[in-house]
């Protein structure tokens, strides 16, 4: 098995391969606006996992997901020439759940300041349910003479 030092430097190693060569472009039509987010290599370092985000519609993020697929052993093969490793890992494109999360994330957090602008309007106007000072106070000096 590989130390995690050595799995890391690969995993970004191989992004940054990736990376290029998505930059420089494939021939393929289908393939969209894609970012690759992240690459986890197995301990053996014989598997890459490759997680990438495509920017656009659904439609775009499935014909992407085709062209990356149908790219696979070319990308493999670009990997393997330029990792100088005795074994080249297999590819796996994965898509990044990412965009779907930040989203939730938002709508969430939109949710809890809409909240708490209702829980500072009914603050606003309450009253409260005693008196507004419910602490005993040391008499004063008049009420003691009586």
């Amino acid at each position: 098995m590989a130390g995690h030092e050595r799995q890391a430097r690969l995993s970004d190693r191989i992004r940054v391969i990736l990376a290029e060569r998505l930059d420089k472009g494939l021939r393929d039509p289908r393939l969209g606006f894609v970012t690759i987010t992240e690459v986890r290599v197995t301990g053996d370092l014989q598997h890459a996992s490759v997680f990438y985000t495509v920017y656009g519609s659904d439609e775009e993020r499935e014909s992407s997901a085709a062209a990356l697929k149908a790219a696979t052993g070319m990308l493999r093969t670009e990997v393997g020439r330029q990792l100088n490793t005795r074994l080249t890992p297999t590819l796996e494109f994965i898509p990044d759940a990412l965009p779907e999360t930040a989203g939730h994330l938002d709508d969430l957090l939109r949710q809890a300041r809409e909240r708490d602008e209702a829980v500072a309007g009914i603050a606003a106007a309450a009253q409260y349910a005693g008196d507004a000072d419910p602490y005993v106070k040391p008499r004063e000096a008049d009420d003691d003479e009586d």
